[in-house]
């Protein structure tokens, strides 16, 4: 948070001397502010209105409710709240700034497709991100990379419609300002590589964390192999959440080529081998 905070304060400086106007550093400085404070505390709600999810209701299946709460009481942790997105593609996310405000969501189709103990792995697994303390950092890198990236966006399209701005004849701010270009086009894809490397090397832990959990390491190695066989993304596939999930929203074909670069996931086939080898 303090890095990002430190981009957009630079972000803002660059174009308010771009631009010749200090209000744009002002702006930032206390945008930035908000933002750090707002995704702390509303980030889950955001994440859960993206994916369309919905509170779950225990008549709809003992069977979850009954896992979630004897898994939560084995983890030591509190009970999370539940919700379910009406998608077909079987998937399952954590989100909450903290383990009293946890959220675990599962898609319609992974409770269709898994059986007791497959579904017990994938719990495991998203409890283990509530007690590995994940669920903050990468709630929030969902709100904060949206918004390096939304002012890179900006500062782009005011570009394309002919801003301007002071000094293009010093050679100074002329270098200034292909630096802040330079430094404006990279943001978002620096953070998102940040998001990526974090989401990576956290699914591997809270995988070996899950499995330590339920003692049974095949049932999410199980569920992960079924998980994996179904190609089509999500409905509501985004690429700021994408990293919350246990595998990736866009469907197994989006692992394909150079696309294998930007997965928010190591590939399904290096999670299993591990997972057996335990």
């Amino acid at each position: 948070m303090a890095l990002f905070f430190a981009v957009v304060v630079f972000l803002g400086w660059f174009l308010s001397y771009y631009y010749g106007n200090l209000a744009i550093l002002i702006v930032a400085i206390v945008f930035s502010l908000i933002m750090n404070v707002a995704s702390y505390w509303y980030s889950d709600k955001i994440v859960l209105k993206l994916s369309a999810a919905r509170p779950f209701e225990r008549r709809e299946s003992e069977e979850l409710w009954d896992i979630v709460e004897n898994l939560s009481i084995t983890s030591g942790l509190p009970m999370p709240k539940i919700y379910i997105i009406e998608d077909p593609a079987p998937n399952a996310f954590a989100t909450g700034r903290n383990k009293e405000h946890a959220v675990v969501a599962v898609t319609a189709g992974l409770l269709k497709i898994l059986n007791k103990t497959e579904l017990e792995g994938v719990i495991a697994h998203e409890l283990s991100h509530i007690g590995n303390r994940d669920i903050l950092l990468s709630t929030i890198v969902v709100v904060l990379v949206g918004f390096v990236s939304i002012l890179s966006h900006i500062f782009l399209r005011s570009r394309m419609w002919g801003g301007g701005g002071r000094n293009r004849d010093n050679n100074v701010g002329a270098f200034l300002i292909i630096v802040g270009v330079i430094f404006t086009i990279l943001s978002p894809i620096i953070a998102t590589i940040i998001q990526l490397a974090i989401s990576r090397k956290r699914e591997f832990l809270a995988d070996a964390s899950g499995a330590l959990l339920t003692r049974y390491p095949e049932g999410l190695a199980n569920a992960l192999v079924k998980i994996s066989k179904y190609s089509a993304p999500m409905t509501h596939a985004n690429n700021a959440t994408a990293h919350l999930f246990i595998a990736n929203p866009f469907g197994a074909k989006a692992a394909r080529g150079i696309n294998k670069l930007f997965m928010t996931h190591p590939p399904v086939e290096e999670r299993i081998k591990a997972l057996r080898q335990i």
